[in-house]
């Protein structure tokens, strides 16, 4: 083949090169059915609680920012839904709300024990929710006003202090009858409050002396006089295996706890403070959709500007929990032995015959 010959036919072969790389690029670009679906959409986050509470304030947050990771950026709106400790939320968003990934819910993290080991009213199976993450750990204390006669952890097992609970379930709720059953404290359980900002203001009153179950986080996040200063509040109790290097002279309930058998019932409760902040969808929605919400999630809890609004609102983003994590932990915890189960009931069914209704 001559020289000449030879550059006529490469030359030929770019032509057609050429022209294909242009029909490709006439062609209209994929279509993403993630965006597609979301785009002009409203997606609702449902807070188990009253507005103003911790729960409240870390699903508005991150309200702002998550619609930039989801794809096809949908309209993010938060509406509270208090009632039963945060219960009727789960209840909700598992049987009511729609399931095609336009819906997720915050709510007490322990909740998800609820069909497992307590006594209220749930309409839902944890292990089929989807979980989307959670945005934090979280240390849990027991914690008293200034006004409170308790000084010390050993002053309430010989006075009676009243401590605010939420509902079946609710963090408040279930730490006090674990704390009650395990220790012999003398806590009296004033229990149906709609959320934290209002158990909160009834310390204030006097009403309550304080309550178990309660965010430090959230403390630090809604009242910082409260964390310091001559308005600081008497932490009794930290509810954890370990103490918190913020808190070394602080006892936690599980040092405290004297029997092999009870002290595993601690670690099995304790668990939830692993997803101190948790979000999850319905189930049976499309399992594109549910991937889709859990990597938005994953990437606000590492967007700059959300971290930064999280800071200027003292919200602690501590390990964030992926929502493939939050999976797994649901499936083990279902898995624990009968015995320890049956103690776990034990200690949470002696809880509601011990509490009084909050005032109307």
């Amino acid at each position: 083949m001559t020289a000449r010959k030879k550059t006529t036919q490469v030359t030929k072969s770019l032509g057609a090169a050429a022209l294909a790389l242009a029909a490709l690029s006439s062609l209209p670009a994929q279509a993403d059915p993630i965006a597609d679906f979301y785009r002009g959409k409203n997606f609702t986050i449902i807070v188990g609680y009253s507005a103003g509470g911790g729960y409240d304030v870390y699903a508005r947050a991150i309200a702002r920012y998550i619609n930039r990771q989801i794809p096809g950026n949908p309209n993010v709106i938060v509406t509270n839904m208090p009632g039963a400790g945060s219960l009727a939320s789960v209840n909700y968003i598992y049987n009511i709300a729609p399931k095609d990934g336009t819906a997720m819910a915050t709510f007490g993290r322990g909740i998800p024990m609820e069909p497992l080991i307590g006594v209220g009213k749930f309409q839902f199976e944890a292990t089929k929710l989807n979980w989307i993450g959670s945005a934090s750990t979280e240390l849990s204390v027991c914690a008293v006003s200034q006004k409170s006669k308790a000084r010390t952890f050993e002053d309430v097992l010989t006075t009676e202090i009243a401590m605010g609970g939420e509902g079946a379930g609710s963090d408040p709720d279930t730490y006090a009858n674990l704390v009650r059953a395990l220790t012999g404290a003398k806590l009296k359980l004033v229990t149906g409050y709609p959320g934290g900002n209002d158990m909160a203001l009834a310390t204030e009153r006097g009403e309550l002396d304080g309550r178990c179950g309660w965010s430090w986080g959230s403390v630090k996040a809604t009242r910082p006089t409260w964390v310091s200063g001559p308005d600081a509040l008497r932490v009794l109790l930290q509810l954890s295996v370990e103490r918190s290097p913020e808190m070394p002279n602080v006892p936690t309930i599980y040092e405290l706890t004297k029997s092999e058998r009870d002290k595993q019932v601690v670690r099995l409760i304790v668990s939830r403070q692993t997803i101190a902040r948790p979000f999850a969808a319905p189930p049976d929605v499309p399992a594109d959709r549910i991937e889709a919400l859990r990597k938005a999630f994953d990437a606000t809890m590492k967007d700059k500007e959300f971290l930064a609004e999280a800071n200027k609102l003292k919200l602690e983003i501590v390990d964030p929990v992926s929502g493939a994590d939050m999976q797994k932990l649901m499936a083990d915890l279902y898995k624990s032995s009968p015995e320890v189960l049956a103690r776990a009931k034990e200690v949470m069914a002696a809880g509601p015959a011990a509490s009084v209704a909050k005032p109307k």
